[in-house]
């Protein structure tokens, strides 16, 4: 680990740092290609607090989007399905 690029790391541990984004996270594994409308529908938040989450999760490369007419879809990317089993070994 000693090349690693730690600011690019923490912009990468950041991305699931919040209870909200490791719930959409965990959604978007299960239902893939939802929208933030769907997604903020099934977690019952604000539209655009579902957005900023998104937003975030994109960035730190854990969700990738897909333009679909009107609608972005999200998925979750290679990194985020290791993200995720590896939260899953924490339990």
């Amino acid at each position: 680990m000693g090349n690693m690029n730690w600011k690019k790391m923490e912009r990468i541990v950041k991305g699931p740092a919040n209870h909200r984004r490791l719930q959409m996270i965990d959604l978007i594994y299960k239902k893939p290609e939802l929208s933030v409308e769907e997604i903020s529908e099934i977690l019952k938040l604000n539209f655009n607090t579902a957005a900023d989450h998104i937003s975030r999760l994109s960035i730190s490369g854990i969700l990738m989007k897909r333009h679909e007419g009107n609608f972005v879809r999200h998925k979750l990317t290679e990194r985020g399905v290791k993200i995720l089993k590896f939260l899953r070994t924490l339990e």
